[in-house]
């Protein structure tokens, strides 16, 4: 995999680089970026680095995120895991051959020192010398280390953890050849941040040269005129309704994070915010509470993971945005259905367009069901680590929980991770009333292939407590189908006996039963990867093949009470088994609620 990711060097999900493809400039950007690569891989490049270095920062960053201690003490002890990959005593240090690129990124990027940083004064140490290390060892201006957000990420990190890094007596000689790399590692930046990496990394790119130049000092045009850069960059990848345009909730976290924290360092610097940073700061959380689950985190659609809700708890805080979660975000193309103590995430819109398309999973119309603190209905979430092989498995359309046909993705995924054939039509439609929800929505990925066209009908109760759907296929017979569920671990699936139903138990020891019509009902294993590691699990699959007039599977998930009464459960089970067998083909098995159903 070429994909690299520097992220907060923690590897818990969060993206900073590019995916394969996820970068596509003109041919005037690529011969700009090949020559600076050229010029950079030149003898005479570093002296083209050297500028007037100051005695010390000229001002601290007070507004730091939280590290992890524990990993702080595994980097210490040399145990070193990052973009979901472990590496026991790199070696060479810098660059061990069995690493793969996302490794490499998070370790050259240096986001970790925050956990040195916390784990007390033998990891300071630690970190001081592995500093000094990269500085000695990295002379070479390319490679992966010189990539724009990854110097970015190291520039933000080593001015954020200064006083860590070195002593503070003047005469320590880190001191100078920390102050001296930075200056240089700046100047570079500003030749590439805004050409080289694409996507989130850009914007990272840009926050690392905001803060170098306020903290090392840069002429006042100079400095205008990266802000200005900034701002067109936030207007093509800040959609109106606050969604960042690669449609994943962990980089909606990140982008946030990063733009935090450059309006953090010009407050500190006295110097005025763009009014476009601080309205896409303001759009973009609102969107982030949109993408959280009743656990606090995040939906795993288009390469995200679950990433930590503490986290997730601080950048809304220091966001200051007030914003509530909206229930449909029209631009970034997601729906919400939320009622009482349980909530619906789907997604309704179209992949990302191309250059953002890195990250992107194909899952049009899959969804998520969560009841309080509980997942029930997941997607299989995002791989993190050095196997593409398991990296094309997250992204494919069995990975979700959605209607599949033929094992066939629905959006084309290439060899270089770039999206081919994608649904040139997904249209939705939504109503409410009276607390009850209804949403609508089709795409004609499977058109040109299958000459077929999915829709998808949810409906959710007032109460929460019962989700009905309808899938259904209208074009040409002969296809195979399933209709997957992939199921939390933590969900506890058992088929009753004559496999009409499927019983959820919750570990909170609520039941939830999952009935179904116009397919064969099964239950197989499946995976999750949204914690950030392989957990085995289960999924229900309900299976068949398109007949003549179309295919329409019927679903109903419905929380069980919590004691049925003895021969109830069965009565109300064998009824709504027959109902929903007895409505005739064509029939909507949701509808839009009237004022006239009472």
């Amino acid at each position: 995999m070429t994909a690299a990711a520097s992220g907060d060097g923690k590897g818990r999900g969060t993206i900073t680089g590019r995916r394969p493809g996820s970068d596509s400039p003109g041919l005037l950007a690529r011969l700009r970026r090949n020559g600076i690569q050229a010029l950079a891989s030149g003898p005479f490049y570093r002296h083209a680095l050297v500028g007037r270095v100051p005695a010390d920062l000229k001002l601290r960053i007070a507004q730091r995120w939280p590290g992890d201690a524990k990993l702080g003490t595994a980097i210490a002890a040399g145990e070193i895991e990052l973009a979901g990959e472990f590496v026991r005593a790199p070696a060479p240090r810098w660059s061990p051959p069995s690493a793969g690129s996302e490794w490499l990124a998070a370790w050259h990027g240096f986001g970790w020192l925050a956990d040195a940083a916390a784990a007390g004064s033998v990891a300071r140490e630690a970190a001081r010398e592995l500093v000094h290390s990269w500085i000695v060892e990295n002379t070479a201006s390319t490679g992966i280390a010189w990539r724009s957000d990854v110097v970015a990420t190291r520039i933000f990190s080593w001015i954020a953890h200064f006083d860590e890094i070195v002593r503070r007596e003047q005469e320590d000689p880190l001191r100078r050849a920390v102050l001296t790399s930075l200056v240089g590692q700046l100047r570079h930046l500003a030749r590439t941040a805004a050409r080289e990496a694409g996507g989130a990394g850009r914007l990272r790119a840009f926050k690392g040269l905001v803060t170098g130049m306020v903290v090392l000092g840069s002429p006042e045009a100079r400095m205008a005129r990266v802000l200005k850069s900034l701002e067109r960059e936030l207007s093509v990848q800040i959609l109106p309704d606050g969604g960042h345009i690669s449609r994943c909730p962990s980089l909606q976290l990140q982008v946030l994070q990063d733009l935090i924290d450059t309006r953090a360092v010009l407050r500190s610097a006295n110097s005025q915010v763009p009014a476009a940073l601080k309205d896409a700061i303001e759009r973009m959380a609102p969107m982030l509470r949109f993408f959280r689950h009743g656990d606090r985190r995040l939906a795993l659609f288009n390469d995200a993971l679950e990433e930590d809700g503490v986290l997730i708890d601080l950048v809304l805080t220091r966001s200051e945005s007030k914003g509530r979660a909206p229930s449909h975000a029209p631009d970034t193309g997601f729906d919400r259905l939320q009622a009482f103590k349980s909530m619906v995430l789907i997604d309704t819109g179209k992949p990302p367009p191309r250059g953002f398309d890195g990250h992107a999973h194909a899952g049009p119309l899959s969804f998520e069901l969560s009841h309080e603190r509980e997942r029930i209905i997941v997607n299989c979430g995002a791989y993190r680590g050095p196997k593409p092989n398991w990296w094309r498995v997250a992204r494919a359309s069995a990975a979700h929980s959605v209607m599949v046909v033929a094992d066939t993705n629905s959006v084309e995924i290439r060899a270089d991770g770039t999206l081919g054939r994608v649904p040139t039509s997904v249209a939705r439609e939504r109503a409410e009333h009276e607390g009850q929800q209804w949403m609508s929505a089709t795409h004609d990925g499977y058109r040109e292939r299958f000459g077929l066209i999915y829709s998808r009908q949810l409906f959710l109760s007032a109460d929460g407590e019962d989700l009905r759907g309808e899938d259904r296929l209208t074009g040409l017979p002969g296809a195979v189908f399933a209709v997957r569920f992939h199921l939390h671990p933590s969900v506890q699936a058992s088929l009753v006996q004559d496999v009409s139903a499927v019983l959820l138990r919750l570990p909170s020891g609520i039941v939830w039963r999952l009935r179904a019509a116009g397919g064969e009902m099964s239950l197989g294993e499946s995976i999750y990867l949204g914690s950030g590691e392989a957990r085995r699990t289960q999924q229900v699959v309900l299976s068949g093949t398109v007949p003549p007039g179309g295919a329409t599977v019927r679903w109903a998930i419905r929380r069980e009470p919590r004691r049925p009464i003895a021969g109830q459960a069965h009565g109300d089970q064998a009824s709504e088994n027959q109902s929903l067998a007895a409505e005739p083909s064509g029939s909507p098995a949701v509808k839009v609620p009237t004022s006239e159903d009472g």
